[in-house]
């Protein structure tokens, strides 16, 4: 019998690759191999044309293809699946819990010394014992642990720019399983272009402000003092100053409150942004948040407008190019990042004409 040895995924239905070379079976299973083309009929070897075998001849053993994983999701496209971008499974790791919690919040001594050098003026305190306290007031447990593979979670991550006026995309947004915003974000009165509804707001002390009973406050530390801020904003109301004045009281819905993670801050910082920056940018945290706990995101808001300007959808100041100038952060090189996000097809990036 004769068949063809080709690697696998190698198809040859409608042609014979060089890398394929033919072989007795018999010959294999007896542990000798027959040189190519080595079986021909009588007439043919005095002819002198060897027997090239017929693609699709029924003798023909073809390899099964490699198996495939079972989906992550029901989406059409699951962006955890592994195995169709190594650059993102070489970078992905999703062992590492976006939100800070009971099970995770003692930190390695490399995160905690990087994460307290991000504003290095305020005094450092026991991590630890703060968040003791904290989980007394909120949950401590992570609510992303269990990603349902008979489910699809659509995520739009919103950013602030201006290019979202006159988008249209509020329909859009707003029909997500999970909506994230941060920092100021209105929605009263942009609602046709940014959408109405928010699932997760992500804040500073700074930049803080009470949301309805039905979304996740996410705080994004900096410091200690913004974990002792939101344990003194969720019960007595003694911080009132960081270093700018903060809310003394915050009216959110304390079983959704959650911390964002130092050590996924870091992860973010070292094996995506690269350190280009001191640290990334609001929207790559939030970008990146939503790659470990959703199945689909969907990206709005991000970058300049069609103008090239750099301003926020509620400014009508067009020219208010802060995040691009402080030197905080790298947004070319985050762009880049985004970009390769979207070549891979881990992402959609909607943008306005």
């Amino acid at each position: 019998m004769l068949s063809w040895d080709c690697p696998p995924g190698h198809s040859s239905t409608f042609s014979v690759s060089p890398s394929c070379s033919r072989v007795d079976a018999h010959a294999v299973e007896s542990g000798t191999e027959a040189p190519a083309y080595s079986q021909v009929n009588d007439w043919e070897a005095a002819a002198g044309h060897p027997v090239r075998l017929v693609p699709g001849y029924p003798s023909v053993k073809h390899r099964p293809p490699p198996p495939r994983l079972p989906k992550t999701c029901l989406c059409r496209h699951c962006l955890r699946q592994p195995g169709f971008s190594v650059w993102f499974d070489r970078h992905y790791d999703p062992a590492i819990a976006p939100v800070w919690t009971l099970e995770n919040q003692e930190l390695s001594p490399d995160v905690q010394r990087w994460w307290m050098m991000l504003q290095p003026q305020f005094r450092s305190h026991n991590t630890v014992d703060i968040l003791t306290q904290l989980f007394k007031i909120i949950p401590g447990h992570n609510p992303y642990t269990q990603l349902n593979p008979l489910s699809c979670r659509r995520c739009a991550v919103v950013g602030n720019s201006g290019n979202l006026r006159g988008s249209g995309s509020g329909k859009e947004i707003d029909g997500h399983n999970f909506i994230m915003r941060m920092n100021q974000a209105p929605t009263l009165g942009f609602e046709t272009d940014v959408g109405a509804k928010t699932t997760h707001h992500f804040m500073y002390p700074e930049s803080a402000k009470n949301l309805l009973a039905n979304v996740s406050f996410v705080l994004v530390p900096f410091k200690a003092l913004d974990l002792l801020w939101i344990t003194s904003a969720l019960s007595t109301g003694q911080i009132r100053f960081t270093y700018a004045p903060v809310k003394a009281f915050l009216r959110v819905d304390k079983e959704k409150v959650q911390i964002y993670n130092p050590a996924f801050f870091k992860y973010i910082h070292d094996r995506w942004t690269e350190h280009h920056g001191r640290y990334p940018s609001t929207g790559m945290l939030v970008l990146f948040f939503a790659l470990h706990v959703c199945d689909e995101v969907n990206v709005f808001g991000f970058g300049a407008d069609s103008r090239g300007n750099w301003h926020h959808y509620w400014e009508n100041n067009r020219y208010a190019g802060e995040f691009r100038k402080t030197g905080v952060h790298d947004a070319d090189f985050e762009a880049q990042i985004i970009d390769m996000l979207v070549r891979d097809g881990k992402i959609k990036v909607f943008r306005s004409t």
